[in-house]
């Protein structure tokens, strides 16, 4: 048999109700500042606030009647087909053996560049703060600058506008122009294709050609940069048994 559980003590009902009446009143203040709120912003007095109602009730109804169209139907419906065949499709297209060679590419792009990043990181580091330098150093002249700028372009202004008249003016003789020199660069088209195949080839070979005896050198550089220092004392007999 379950023991009878005790009568809250008296300080115990006096602390709920008091409590009680703190929370009563405070959504009372709420409730009020809120009413408040809605009679300030559509005070009825100089009609202001009836005709806003009036068009937010009619704004309302012609939404909600043109999303009842068939149209609105239609377009709804196809908007969450979407998104339903999306969300099938993407989740199980994510892990396909298909997307490997993307995810393969992603990883190795993550993995080579990462390293790169941590070591340009101090240099770039570096280059901001002379950037910042720089351009603190030279805030004094930043005002004479912008003047010599705003005049420059004051002056020039006349000679765009001029040149923009001659050019508005003249359109005939410049379309022409542009059909002449159509009509005589087309037979060089095919030519200069050409042209830059070959260059693009010639300039491919030469790459990797030069790749090979490059790695080479960088190499034997990095060999050579790698050996042990002379000692100081060593240093000092080469320079004295070499001759002045």
């Amino acid at each position: 048999m379950s023991p009878i559980p005790s009568l809250p003590s008296r300080d115990d009902v006096l602390r709920m109700a008091r409590s009680t009446t703190d929370i009563t009143g405070q959504l009372l203040d709420t409730a009020r500042n809120i009413t408040r709120i809605a009679l300030n912003t559509f005070d009825p007095r100089d009609g202001s606030g009836a005709e806003a109602l009036r068009v937010l009730r009619e704004t309302t109804a012609e939404l909600a009647e043109a999303s009842a169209s068939p149209q609105a139907q239609e377009a709804f419906y196809r908007i969450v087909d979407a998104l339903t065949r999306l969300g099938t499709t993407g989740a199980p297209l994510a892990v396909h053996p298909v997307s490997r060679p993307a995810q393969a590419l992603l990883a190795a792009l993550g993995d080579s560049l990462l390293p790169i990043l941590d070591a340009v990181e101090p240099a770039v580091q570096e280059a901001a703060d002379a950037l910042g330098d720089l351009m603190e150093a030279e805030s004094p002249l930043l005002p004479a600058v912008a003047g010599v700028t705003a005049g420059a372009l004051l002056a020039v202004t006349p000679v765009i506008r001029a040149a923009a008249d001659v050019l508005r003016d003249s359109s005939p003789e410049l379309r022409r122009i542009a059909d002449a020199l159509t009509s005589a660069l087309a037979p060089l088209l095919p030519l200069q294709v050409a042209l830059a195949e070959r260059a693009a080839a010639a300039g491919v070979g030469v790459v990797r050609a030069a790749l090979p005896p490059l790695a080479d050198l960088t190499e034997a550089a990095a060999t050579t940069n790698a050996v042990r220092p002379v000692p100081a004392a060593e240093r000092g007999v080469v320079v004295a048994v070499t001759p002045a």
